[in-house]
């Protein structure tokens, strides 16, 4: 029988991380790219949990530290994406030329 080692933590924790690299970059949609971060801490926060498992340390109190700061994140920038969807009347972000008015 087959165990799950460090190497399949990190090859999950990776495809993970570029799925929210290509979610940042293919987008336009804000929203989309919010996502995109998402991906990437719940990556970051993953390989932490793993590494503190099988390497020892104190990966869990950094992945709930990301876990608060992506809450925080998600809340401040959705905020700010009303904001600006409330002057421009979009969410794309190729069409923010102007953002002062």
């Amino acid at each position: 029988m087959m165990t799950i080692g460090l190497t399949h933590y990190l090859v999950v924790s990776s495809a993970l991380f570029v799925c929210g690299v290509m979610a940042m970059v293919t987008r336009k949609n804000a929203v989309a790219i919010l996502m995109g971060v998402e991906l990437m801490l719940n990556a970051a926060a993953v390989n932490f949990v793993a590494f503190a498992h099988y390497v020892g340390g104190s990966g869990q109190v950094f992945a709930v530290f990301i876990i608060v700061l992506a809450a925080a994140e998600a809340v401040i920038a959705l905020a700010i994406v009303l904001g600006i969807y409330q002057n421009i009347h979009t969410i794309e972000v190729d069409r923010l030329t102007q953002l002062k008015d």
